[in-house]
């Protein structure tokens, strides 16, 4: 399964999937057809009452226009935030039966009532699990950093403590973060958790699954976790069997049942490795050969990740166990209780390990964005893959570059996705005049996840700057502060400017005009996308 330039276990390891179409499910099963079927069924049946009772058609459109006016008075009271209750008046508006069927589909929850019951238990039972070292806090509030409100923040909403005696490497390639990846897969000896969005066939997988596989015949716990969106674009439906049956423990999260599940949107998008409680890895990468630029993909994929060794590790293996136990009546998080701490040495700066759930209250993803960019003074740099944001994320954005922040974004170049790249293009006016420098990666897609302040806050994950990353997807990143890898993260932001063209009011003027009307049509529903 390795491919060419291979692994030492060349050939050990079946061939466990054969190529499948890529994408085309995931159109046919998204929110977008499911819209447009329902509007296709409203136009059935309207012009089919018109012309059944062509002389009721009076009361037939007093009928809609009053279930319009409620349902907008409904929205406007919900709880929503204003960019997505905008959206959904304007569907009921134009569409009142099919885009109120949709909302109640939705609000109803068919299949993510269970999911969220099950993660609100997990949750609960992992509460107060990895207790805040008071020694911890209490060197953070002597440096009168005002990181120390985001993480009061993130304490009480998600319990995610903040850890001192942790060091971190940051890999600004796919191919760097992989070389040592696999470094670090050959020394484990108790457990390897593994938790990625995608996982497909090629070299990278088949290397890793080559070390995995050898790896649990030594007795290794191995634990493979992946989103199901896999299933219907990248992987066969008995891939856990497969998996198991190489010695592997193997879930998928979330299977997709087409028309019946309401939460397309609630994807496991995070990205974690642990290796016996000393190690854990995160950020953009997924396990595909894209992201290592072996299968040539929107040009060359610039990626980047995350290493981490010591306590903070503790915090990464917990997010893990709380998604693996989701439907486990008795979870176990025995690798979390009997976490050894071990002094590792050349340690600077706190992290603070987070994850991000679309089903509770609290966007912990974007309250690290808003803080950093409110309490910034010298910079904030940001490489995000997409930028499809609220009014809140724009103005944040723009009000740091207002004060005089120097508010720099890099996205792609070569766009993966036409419809979120014209998205993206729609707010470069907006930002550009308030301030905001903007840089498109030209040798291709970047699809790196980082975000610096100031030249002591950082933060690397799986977090985009899009609405499925801010509020539909389950995420996880570390935000750091006064560490020495900040440093390494600016300096791959500085290295990647040179290779891009700044966006200015001409470039934008010149624009494609196909792009400038898919953003016009498409803006007001990016909120669902």
């Amino acid at each position: 399964m390795s491919g060419t330039g291979g692994s030492s276990r060349e050939g050990r390891v079946l061939r466990l999937i054969k190529p499948r179409p890529r994408g085309i499910l995931r159109v046919i099963f998204s929110r977008f057809m499911f819209i447009l079927l329902m509007i296709i069924v409203q136009i059935v049946v309207l012009v089919t009452l018109y012309i059944l009772f062509d002389e009721y058609v009076a009361n037939i459109n007093t009928v809609m226009l009053v279930f319009s006016v409620m349902m907008v008075i409904y929205l406007y009271n919900s709880g929503m935030d204003s960019t997505s209750k905008l959206t959904w008046m304007m569907l009921i508006g134009l569409f009142p039966v099919p885009g109120a069927l949709f909302l109640g589909f939705t609000k109803l929850d068919f299949g993510s009532r269970k999911l969220k019951r099950n993660l609100l238990d997990v949750k609960q039972k992992t509460e107060g699990r990895i207790p805040q070292d008071k020694a911890v806090t209490d060197a953070l509030a002597a440096e009168k950093a005002d990181m120390a409100g985001l993480c009061h923040y993130m304490s009480n909403t998600g319990n995610f403590p903040v850890f001192m005696n942790t060091s971190a490497s940051y890999f600004s390639s796919g191919s760097d973060f992989f070389e040592k990846l696999l470094e670090d897969l050959e020394q484990a000896k108790d457990y390897i958790f593994v938790e990625y969005f995608i996982i497909a066939e090629g070299y990278m997988w088949g290397r890793v699954l080559d070390i995995l596989a050898d790896k649990a015949s030594e007795g290794v716990d191995v634990r493979v976790m992946y989103d199901g969106m896999c299933e219907i674009s990248l992987l066969p439906p008995d891939y856990t069997a497969r998996m198991n049956n190489l010695g592997v423990k193997c879930k998928e999260f979330s299977r997709i049942y087409p028309f019946l599940s309401t939460y397309y949107n609630y994807r496991d998008h995070r990205k974690i490795l642990v290796i016996d409680g000393k190690v854990a890895y995160t950020g953009g990468v997924n396990m595909a050969d894209e992201y290592i630029n072996l299968k040539p993909r929107f040009g060359h994929w610039k990626d980047n990740a995350l290493r981490l060794e010591g306590d903070a590790v503790r915090s990464f293996t917990q997010m893990f166990l709380e998604l693996w136990n989701l439907y486990i009546p008795e979870p176990s998080f025995e690798q979390v209780d009997n976490f050894k701490s071990v002094d590792v040495g050349d340690s600077t700066g706190f992290i603070m390990p987070f994850s991000d759930s679309p089903l509770d209250s609290y966007q912990a993803g974007e309250a690290a964005f808003l803080d950093t960019l409110g309490h910034a003074e010298e910079y904030v740099h940001i490489m995000t893959p997409y930028l499809i944001i609220d009014d809140t994320m724009k103005n944040a954005l723009k009000l740091a570059a207002l004060r005089g922040v120097d508010v720099s974004l890099i996205l792609p170049g070569i766009p993966d996705k036409a419809a979120a790249y014209a998205i993206a293009k729609s707010h470069y006016s907006e930002l550009i005049k308030a301030g905001v420098s903007i840089y498109e990666y030209t040798p291709g897609f970047i699809h790196s996840k980082a975000m610096v302040s100031d030249g002591i806050k950082g933060m690397v994950g799986s977090i985009n700057l899009d609405y499925r990353s801010l509020y539909h997807h389950f995420e996880c990143a570390a935000y750091m502060y006064k560490c020495d890898v900040i440093a390494d993260i600016e300096k791959d932001f500085q290295e990647t400017v040179p290779k891009c063209r700044k966006v200015t009011p001409e470039t934008i003027k010149n624009e494609k005009l196909g792009y400038k009307l898919m953003a016009k049509l498409l803006k007001f529903v990016a909120p669902l996308m």
